[in-house]
């Protein structure tokens, strides 16, 4: 009888999660079958459910249409940056929220905390008017008066997104689950702080850098509003903000916009396959302390 039950829960339990699989991937599939459709069949009422013609031209002349090529380097350079950068730092700041004693440590760690709360969208203008008045850079004076700044540079699309509070949260809670012995035998050993930290603790939480490594890359890739704001140059242009080529005032050209979007796309489920093994258990194990 027992055994009739847990069958019987098994299978309610991957019926429930077969179909949220579903309904995550089909969104998806929409994408890359509207991307194979041509305008006129986009326009019919009801939709069609399959191309009736496949038209792969549409992704060739989709990256024609804008320098695509150009916007994809740069949203690669910006993600590899914010994500070489968070990484470096966020893993030094848990080591030292988790593994070093020094005062205010706990208030500090609150404070990381309670900036996990603040909306995204309500930073931006204070991290605007920072980047435009950055003394001595872009013809601003001492005192950032007089120029730009940062505005239309690299320094605006990589510094302010090197760094982010829930990354040293996940760091300090993975530093925290690791054994304190090991410290010990380290300094027994004579090595010092860095070492003990890049040698002894950080390999061995891989699941917490893929984790991170592949959220700050995911959220560089797709950041919209934050490069719109600060350049106006198409040659810094990233490719989501590309995308917006195929969106007039007049029309959308959907087929293009959505042959953009699945190649917009691509890079990240790739990242995630190759890091989903990390990526899980980096979750399961986030709140361990």
């Amino acid at each position: 009888m027992r055994k009739k039950k847990s069958w019987q829960s098994r299978a309610i339990l991957n019926l429930l999660l077969g179909i949220g699989a579903l309904t995550m991937i089909v969104p998806f599939l929409w994408m890359v079958v509207t991307s194979l459709k041509s305008p006129a069949e986009l326009a019919q009422f009801p939709p069609t459910l399959w191309p009736q013609e496949w038209r792969w031209s549409n992704y060739s002349e989709a990256l024609r249409a804008a320098p695509f090529h150009l916007y994809f380097r740069n949203s690669l350079l910006i993600s590899v940056g914010h994500t070489v950068m968070t990484l470096t730092l966020a893993s030094m700041a848990g080591y030292a929220l988790a593994r070093i004693p020094f005062k205010g440590r706990e208030l500090i760690f609150m404070s990381f905390v309670a900036m996990l709360m603040i909306p995204t969208y309500t930073k931006i203008v204070p991290q605007f008017l920072i980047v435009k008045f950055m003394p001595l850079f872009g013809g601003n004076d001492l005192l950032g008066q007089g120029g730009i700044g940062w505005l239309n540079s690299w320094w605006a699309l990589i510094i302010p997104g090197g760094l982010s509070a829930s990354a040293i949260f996940l760091f300090r809670q993975f530093y925290l689950s690791l054994p304190k012995e090991l410290e010990e035998a380290a300094r027994l050993d004579g090595l010092g702080e860095f070492r003990i930290f890049a040698q002894i603790y950080t390999p061995l939480i891989k699941p917490a850098v893929a984790t991170v490594g592949l959220l700050t890359f995911q959220e560089s890739w797709n950041n919209f509003l934050w490069p719109l704001l600060v350049t106006t140059r198409d040659d810094l242009r990233v490719i989501q903000v590309g995308l917006a080529v195929f969106q007039q005032l007049e029309s959308t050209s959907w087929h293009y916009l959505m042959a953009g979007t699945t190649l917009a796309t691509i890079p990240m489920v790739l990242l995630f396959l190759f890091c989903q093994r990390y990526f899980v258990e980096g979750f399961t194990h986030a709140g361990i302390k």
